[in-house]
Order: C-alpha cells, then sequence, then structure tokens
C-alpha cells in the first residue's frame, strides 16, 4: 500500500498480513513505482494525496509500468473530483477516510480472494 501516513501503513500492513496476504508498503511516488515494478503486487492501495506526487500522478506512471495493475484509492472526504479521474484512469474504486478497516478488509477479501500480494 502507498501513504505517506505511517501509522496507516502499519495498521493495513497488520490486518492484511493476519488475513494471509503478502504486504508491501511505500511511503511516496518513487517507492510505490519500484515497488509495483519488484513485485507486481496483486492489488495497490493509493493514497490520493502524497507529498511530491499524488495518487493521480502515481496512478498515470503505474499504469506504464504494468497496465492492468489493480488500483483502489484512499482518499479525504471531499476529494470526489479526483476519484471520478482515478475512475477513469482504471482505478477499481475507493475508500474515504477514516474508512472502516472491516470493510476494507472484507472490500480486498473479495476482490483477491486469500493469500495474495498486496502493495
Amino acid at each position: 500500500m502507498i501513504d505517506d501516513q505511517f501509522g496507516i501503513r502499519m495498521l493495513l500492513q497488520e490486518v492484511l498480513e493476519r488475513e494471509g496476504y503478502n504486504v508491501y508498503a511505500a511511503a511516496n511516488g518513487g517507492e510505490a513505482l519500484a515497488l509495483v515494478q519488484a513485485h507486481g503486487p496483486d492489488l495497490v492501495l493509493l493514497d490520493m494525496k502524497i507529498p511530491g506526487m499524488d495518487g493521480l500522478e502515481i496512478l498515470t506512471a503505474m499504469r506504464k509500468i504494468v497496465p492492468e495493475q489493480r488500483v483502489v484509492m484512499m482518499t479525504a472526504y471531499g476529494e470526489l473530483d479526483l476519484v471520478r479521474e482515478a475512475a477513469v484512469l482504471g482505478a477499481l474504486g475507493h475508500f474515504t477516510k477514516p474508512f472502516d478497516i472491516d470493510e476494507l478488509r472484507r472490500y480486498i477479501v473479495r476482490v483477491l480472494g486469500p493469500e495474495s500480494d498486496v502493495g
């Protein structure tokens, strides 16, 4: 997952590893693109607002590396224009922060099934 907030990365990593997923975490766009290139995760959780390179820029760059990469955006309240742009770029959906961690976990299980890679 890609989020600049350490606490969110740790929470998601703990919850998803408990579900049996291999989890890769990145704090910025450069790390995110390297992660996708190196590991090719089955799903990427991508924060919309990241300093330096925002979620839409990361998503666009990611599409050049892995055109079929599955991505779910994480957004703050009120970023609906950005969510629409992400959908046009192929994002599967979005979760608004603060999100319900169990709802996100169930969504990931439904999309991936057990024991996949989440970046």
